[in-house]
């Protein structure tokens, strides 16, 4: 079962100024989230054509006049990524022939970000490909949720606003008004993240887990850093893939005494057999947003979906009103 969740955001204000030169465009990826920022926003979809040939190549047509409009494509670069990210690079360049002012690609999930540096002799880094196709495409700046590596912002040489979902996660987490709270990073990595989702969580105590990673997606868990006894344990993350580490970190959590697991991630990438191991009774709650869709396939019990359009929606506004959106995060 799947507990949805859109949670208003307290900096946002009636959307009533003049929409005329703002568009707004739906990839294939996740059309519930484009729906969702749209309504946020008070424009619809615009209109496109979308098919595929016999071969299965993408065929994109803009069937609407957006000369000189600036135009927001919302497409992550999710499950089957080759086909969503072409997708996308189709889009952008249909709009950059339709004469756009100015086209933002707006990705809720940023596909091929693990591979950001060379970690062993001739590797690609498929970080720095994507973004410069997409540069080449024909984009004017990226929007874009949770990077895996923050550093991908400095892979592109046209403007980049990076936002996040903790604040929606926050939100609904202080609702439950939960005790004891230890936030917990599942390794070495993800300590920055995790520090500053503790501190805006009343400045609540943090944890590591020591891990070491034998092979991609498999990883093998030594110990815990700090003291998780009696507590409740906030596992934090980016993402969940085949939930490998995460299920693992909780399984060390609850060995080491902490009375609750709960999981908290911005991307449900969900790669098989994550299910399996998130359903198998360590959390209380696996929490995520909608910038990957859940299928119905890959819901269970402990799962909660929390939506983050209107996030979203309200960073659109403020790039498209030149007004800043970091104050969104103050």
């Amino acid at each position: 079962m799947i507990r949805s969740a859109t949670l208003p955001l307290p900096y946002s204000e009636p959307l009533v100024a003049d929409h005329s030169r703002l568009r707004l465009f739906s990839g294939s990826a996740n059309t519930p989230l484009s729906l969702e920022v749209s309504r946020y926003l008070g424009i619809d979809l615009g209109p496109m054509v979308r098919k595929r040939f016999a071969d299965g190549e993408i065929y994109i047509q803009i069937q609407e006049s957006i000369r000189g409009c600036d135009v927001y494509l919302i497409q992550p670069s999710c499950y089957p990524v080759n086909d969503n990210l072409m997708e996308l690079l189709i889009m952008i360049d249909a709009c950059r022939r339709a004469s756009a002012r100015q086209i933002t690609a707006v990705i809720p999930y940023y596909g091929y970000a693990r591979a950001d540096r060379k970690t062993a002799g001739r590797e690609s880094i498929t970080a720095k490909l994507v973004a410069n196709l997409i540069t080449e495409a024909g984009a004017s700046r990226i929007l874009a949720m949770d990077l895996h590596s923050a550093q991908i912002q400095g892979y592109f040489d046209i403007p980049f606003d990076h936002v996040y979902g903790s604040p929606v996660i926050l939100d609904y987490l202080m609702s439950k008004q939960l005790s004891d709270i230890v936030v917990v990073s599942p390794d070495v990595g993800g300590v920055a993240r995790a520090r500053a989702f503790a501190k805006k969580l009343n400045d609540a105590p943090l944890a590591i887990i020591d891990k070491r990673r034998q092979a991609h997606n498999v990883a093998e868990v030594l110990n815990v850093i700090g003291d998780v006894k009696g507590k409740t344990a906030v596992l934090v993350d980016d993402m969940i893939d085949t939930a490998g580490t995460i299920a693992e970190g909780a399984r060390l959590l609850r060995r080491e005494g902490a009375r609750q697991v709960y999981a908290c991630a911005t991307h449900a990438v969900f790669s098989s057999p994550a299910i399996e191991r998130l359903s198998s009774g360590v959390f209380e709650e696996v929490i995520v947003t909608n910038t990957i869709p859940v299928i119905p396939e890959k819901q269970f019990d402990q799962l909660t979906v929390l939506s983050v359009a209107n996030l979203l929606g309200e960073t659109i506004w403020r790039i498209h009103e030149d007004s800043s959106v970091s104050s969104m995060f103050r």
